[in-house]
């Protein structure tokens, strides 16, 4: 109320004789020791100020700076407005790798809040104003999608990749994978941009491989427009998921549902010229082999669905798997329908064939060879001064949420590692479990310069094709 009354008392002095000086002051910023006056705030400091306007509404702020030059660089203060963001639904720590990392588009331009570069009562308005977008994450096992301004995806599908009949043209596959979304999200294509996750397939970096990726994405855009949709920005699954661990460069060891890749990222690109490693089980084997010990032990079970639920629920990854098996593990379930579960050695013999993929009569390199494999790669390869991009580890996929993976792929990678490479390595869990690419979109969606750089229109891509042609 005290706040709305030296308003009141600023913006009667100033509008009443001083009308071109405030218009002049608004165009601009000038420092807080300003000769224009804040009233009975006058004596008061900075910080108790900034302390104060957080008391009021973010229009509120933008009123008072709107009334002299004082007000108007008290109002503008970073500190107010980062505070204000984070009272937003989304947390600030990802607000802020957004908008210092990502509001460029690609290439990637890292942003300094202290540079000057930032105004974050811009940034607060703009994101205020940006449309949302529908976000597809395709997936290897199943499709998520949902709204951008939404906290986690409101719908789950088969991936396109296994959408309709396989055997019909993958035109025809994706223009009915899109169409079955945009039915059950009850939207129309042409209302807002589309943010669509490209999968993890043709890994190499051979012209055939890189053919092949060109000719997925040109089909993906191909369909989205021929459905009238604005702008479309579609991201590499991998890139995404290490967005979503607030990170630009690392690398993404993904579980998929047929295969895991682990892919090294330098500044948002995959860099497939170091090398992409392929392991040739994923997600699917681990449910396999569960199934197999339950049968063993003559646990009957309806549906490979039970398996991955109690997968899913109730196995994990043993730091020590010596150490492991002397130990009581058994744990329980109950599955709607079916009744109840109990699963003992099993809960951590199912992760354990990602590090003694022999355990499941496999002929593969095991997890943490193939990590560390790359990491040499990296090391190598001496593309940049630091060796530090390569040396976080993050884990994507559903079957990545195993409980103790992280714990223990990081521990194996300290062993097999030499000490000059494997100091500082890091793994990090699926920062937002199964929807980790998702919420990566997301990220890309709420920014306050989205769809601009980071969309292509459907008039720019038929310009692009005319020209390629």
């Amino acid at each position: 109320m005290i706040l709305r009354k030296v308003w009141g008392s600023v913006w009667s002095r100033s509008s009443s004789g001083k009308d071109s000086a405030s218009h002049s002051a608004i165009q601009v910023p000038l420092s807080p020791s300003s000769s224009s006056s804040l009233g009975a705030f006058d004596h008061l400091p900075m910080d108790i100020l900034i302390q104060i306007l957080m008391l009021v509404e973010p229009r509120d702020a933008v009123k008072l700076s709107l009334t002299c030059k004082a007000w108007r660089c008290l109002g503008g203060d970073n500190r107010l407005w980062i505070f204000y963001l984070q009272c937003s639904q989304e947390s600030w720590d990802s607000i802020f790798f957004a908008e210092t990392s990502l509001r460029s588009g690609y290439p990637l331009r890292m942003l300094s809040s202290q540079s000057g570069e930032l105004s974050f009562m811009r940034i607060y308005g703009q994101r205020a104003r940006v449309p949302g977008s529908i976000i597809i994450d395709g997936g290897s096992g199943y499709c998520k999608f949902g709204w951008s301004k939404y906290a986690s995806p409101s719908g789950r599908s088969a991936t396109f990749l296994e959408f309709g009949n396989i055997e019909s043209p993958i035109y025809a596959r994706l223009q009915q994978f899109f169409a079955t979304i945009f039915t059950r999200m009850q939207v129309k294509p042409s209302m807002q941009p589309i943010v669509v996750s490209l999968p993890l397939c043709h890994f190499d970096d051979t012209e055939s491989a890189k053919a092949s990726r060109r000719q997925l994405k040109t089909a993906i855009l191909n369909v989205l427009f021929d459905m009238n949709v604005p702008a479309v920005c579609a991201v590499n699954q991998a890139v995404l998921a290490l967005y979503a661990a607030r990170r630009t460069s690392g690398i993404v060891v993904n579980i998929g549902f047929q295969v895991i890749t682990i892919l090294p990222i330098l500044h948002g690109k995959v860099m497939r010229q170091i090398g992409v490693e392929i392991i040739g089980f994923g997600a699917l084997k681990l449910t396999g082999f569960l199934k197999e010990k339950m049968q063993e032990n003559n646990i009957t079970f309806q549906s490979l669905y039970t398996v991955r639920t109690l997968k899913e629920n109730l196995c994990y990854v043993a730091l020590d798997y010596k150490a492991e098996l002397s130990r009581d593990t058994q744990a329980s379930m109950k599955i709607a329908g079916e009744g109840w579960f109990t699963l003992s050695k099993e809960r951590f013999q199912t992760g354990e064939i990602l590090f003694q993929p022999r355990l499941a009569g496999l002929r593969a390199m095991s997890l943490h060879q193939a990590v560390a494999l790359c990491m040499d790669h990296c090391d190598a390869a001496g593309v940049t001064g630091d060796d530090s991009w390569f040396k976080t580890v993050v884990l994507a996929g559903g079957s990545a949420c195993l409980p103790g993976l992280a714990e223990r792929l990081e521990k194996e990678l300290h062993d097999h590692l030499p000490s000059y490479i494997c100091n500082g390595v890091r793994v990090i869990p699926p920062p937002c479990g199964v929807d980790s690419a998702w919420h990566g979109a997301k990220l890309i969606s709420n920014l306050s310069t989205f769809p601009g750089p980071w969309c292509i229109t459907r008039k720019q891509f038929r310009r692009k094709s005319r020209l390629m042609w």
